[in-house]
């Protein structure tokens, strides 16, 4: 009985392994969350230290997303600047003096 326990945990934890790879993979933060939501119970050095590449390579691909959304809401602005600063005045009333 103990030992299929134990079979089923370290399933489990390869398992949650290969979902956190591909999630890191495919970018998908949301699964990436829920994911670090539910961290199964890590017990070898050797799962702790996979565990742990694996949560620094997420921070740096969220700081990776970060900055290119950061990146991309600069550029828009500076276009909506732009587009705003050719636009003819719009004038409120009837001109009728020409």
């Amino acid at each position: 009985m103990y030992l299929k326990f134990y079979l089923k945990l370290g399933e489990s934890l390869q398992m949650w392994l290969k979902e956190f790879k591909i999630a890191l993979i495919e970018k998908d933060i949301d699964r990436l969350t829920k994911l670090m939501e539910s961290l199964p119970e890590l017990t070898e050095a050797t799962e702790i230290d996979e565990a742990l590449h694996l949560l620094k390579a997420a921070t740096i691909l969220v700081e990776s997303l970060r900055d290119d959304t950061k990146s991309s809401m600069i550029q828009m602005k500076k276009n909506m600047d732009f587009l705003k600063s050719t636009q003819a005045p719009i004038m409120g009333k009837l001109d009728i003096t020409s």
